[in-house]
């Protein structure tokens, strides 16, 4: 069952993330062998997909949603570590267990492979392996520049950053065109940006008026976002390019 409005090709070919998940390597020799260990699932907004330290029997990619990672300390408090956004991968092959705890921030939809078989496929299909060990190093670098996104940027320049590397996503998907401003539907809370950010929800709800008020980013109630010229975020991110954060 699909997540609702979502509605999703069978064929790995026809797929909307195919060019950015791990089968974008493959051939159709190696698609077929895929789409015959592959299953979907559908979460809900706010639904754990997978608790930490629980037996995983799959791994996949998120196809549609967005998921956070989060990870519970011995005191019992909690802290998102990272976003799950479309194309990117869930799990660990040779690793029966899960890291952290994977919740649906919205409606999403995972193509999930079984992970016995999808480890054997792994052995006997380089195209695969390669691209795995490339999304794992896109990772690495994602996680070290995020360490200076919390460490020494701003909150201004930290809740640019975050609109950045959504929108920037959204648009290597394909979905928001080629030229023009660039829109796109915030999948976090205020509380949840705070959280990741390690601001107060107060700072974030006025970083990002002031930022309304400058003209960086347009607003529609609370979620609805529109960034006329990505270049000017970027500016007020900090960055003058990508930096790899987040592929």
């Amino acid at each position: 069952m699909n997540a609702p409005g979502q509605t999703i090709s069978p064929s790995c070919s026809d797929c909307p993330i195919r060019h950015r998940a791990v089968c974008a390597r493959c051939d159709s020799e190696e698609l077929e062998q895929l789409e015959a260990i592959k299953y979907y699932r559908s979460f809900e907004a706010g639904q754990t997909i997978i608790w930490s330290g629980d037996k995983m029997d799959f791994v996949g990619s998120v196809v549609s949603g967005i998921a956070t990672l989060t990870q519970t300390m011995e005191d019992g408090r909690t802290q998102m570590v990272g976003l799950l956004l479309p194309s990117d991968f869930v799990g660990r092959p040779g690793r029966d267990g899960a890291a952290y705890d994977v919740v649906a921030t919205t409606d999403i939809v995972m193509c999930c492979f079984r992970r016995k078989p999808f480890e054997q496929l792994m052995d006997a299909t380089p195209h695969i392996a390669h691209r795995l060990l490339e999304m794992t190093l896109d990772e690495l670098d994602a996680a070290r520049e995020w360490m200076l996104v919390l460490g020494r940027k701003t909150a201004r320049e930290k809740i640019a950053s975050l609109l950045s590397i959504i929108g920037r996503r959204d648009a290597s998907l394909g979905t928001n065109g080629s030229s023009g401003p660039m829109v796109f539907d915030l999948p976090l809370t205020r509380e949840a940006m705070a959280d990741y950010l390690g601001l107060t929800l107060e700072t974030v709800s006025r970083q990002m008026s002031a930022l309304k008020k400058d003209g960086v980013i347009r607003l529609e109630g609370k979620r609805h976002v529109t960034i006329p010229d990505m270049g000017r975020l970027m500016e007020e991110a900090g960055d003058d390019s990508d930096g790899g954060v987040f592929g």
